[in-house]
């Protein structure tokens, strides 16, 4: 009989450990041969409705459904075997009510294979991250700046600029730390807040665009290889893509027209020996 080899995942308890150690690494991540490659890197990728606009085109993540979530998660989980992977719940998928909630999340568990859900927002959907946690949904949350709530704050506006604004964000991060979740993404958000939260609540703190005080940091993946030609002004780049893509594209191009196919030589020798 042959032995199975697996390899273990990260857990969410690994996760949660995290905080006041080394630091969380996230990266978005869409599709299974991108997440090979991050898996190795990463402790957490983070399935996100950012892919609406990323992969799909759309200008905001509102026209994201559960069954693009789901399929993007199962293509994640096929390319990946370490990393903990988190789906996020969209738009009109959980706001209904705890119940709606949990049926939504664990269709997403049970047909991706994830380990858990995120979703957005603070004291209003503390129940919800209470009903899921404590019926086995790990939950990740999400604060500051919430792309599913762009219509009501008109745009994407950095969070906790002046500190008349601290008290309902802080309030945001306790409440869904008291609730269960097992990790917070801050985003969006003005450094003193984010290192203000951070040091108050007992679960790990993700960053985007919210400062190196968070206990993690998340990228799009794309915006940080360069794919996106307007990244938001936070966003380090570590490589160049989009120009590298266009780059290859264009002596593709050149080489086509020219009748110079790639791989030519190979097909005449097979004539030849033929």
């Amino acid at each position: 009989m042959s032995a199975v080899v697996s390899t273990k995942r990260v857990t969410v308890p690994e996760i949660r450990a995290h905080k006041n150690d080394k630091p969380v690494v996230c990266l978005t991540c869409y599709h299974a041969h991108t997440a090979r490659l991050l898996d190795d890197h990463v402790d957490l990728m983070l399935v996100g409705d950012s892919l609406g606009m990323v992969m799909h085109g759309m200008e905001n993540t509102l026209g994201v459904t559960l069954e693009m979530m789901i399929a993007h998660g199962k293509a994640v989980m096929r390319g990946s075997k370490h990393a903990l992977v988190v789906v996020d719940m969209p738009f009109g998928s959980y706001e209904e009510s705890p119940q709606v909630a949990f049926r939504n999340a664990a269709r997403v568990i049970q047909e991706t294979g994830c380990t858990a859900v995120k979703m957005e927002g603070g004291t209003r959907i503390a129940e919800t991250v209470r009903y899921l946690s404590e019926r086995g949904i790990p939950v990740m949350g999400h604060i500051g700046l919430t792309p599913q709530m762009i219509q009501v704050m008109g745009g994407f506006k950095t969070q906790g600029r002046t500190e008349a604004e601290w008290p309902a964000i802080e309030a945001d991060a306790r409440a869904i730390a008291q609730a269960g979740a097992f990790a917070v993404v801050l985003e969006g958000m003005a450094e003193p807040l984010a290192a203000k939260i951070t040091r108050d609540i007992a679960i790990p703190t993700i960053g985007i665009g919210a400062s190196a005080e968070c206990d993690g940091q998340i990228l799009v993946m794309e915006d940080m290889l360069g794919l996106n030609p307007h990244p938001p002004k936070f966003v380090r780049q570590y490589a160049s893509l989009g120009a590298d893509i266009e780059e290859a594209v264009k002596a593709y191009a050149k080489d086509v027209r020219a009748r110079s196919f790639p791989g030519k030589e190979n097909v005449y020798s097979m004539k030849k020996a033929g």
